[in-house]
């Protein structure tokens, strides 16, 4: 399964991408809305785990963004 961490906070991130390879999930991460948004609608992922607030483009553009593209990967959003 593969899975798309877009989060700003490195750490977080790092823990995230961690925790889910060691559980055999296949893990890509991005730390910026612009990045993020460009992998989460061309690339082919299980399921995305999008932060809310994030430089260049806010998780809720992002996702509008998707599903204007027919991107229908199940994300699950972050926030404070």
């Amino acid at each position: 399964m593969r899975v798309l961490v877009v989060d700003d906070e490195r750490p977080l991130a790092e823990t995230l991408r961690v925790g889910l390879a060691q559980e055999g999930f296949v893990v890509d991460v991005a730390h910026e809305g612009m990045t993020g948004e460009a992998m989460a609608t061309h690339g082919d992922y299980d399921v995305v785990v999008l932060d809310i607030m994030l430089p260049g483009v806010n998780g809720y553009d992002i996702l509008k963004n998707m599903r204007r593209h027919e991107v229908w990967t199940p994300v699950l959003m972050l926030t404070a």
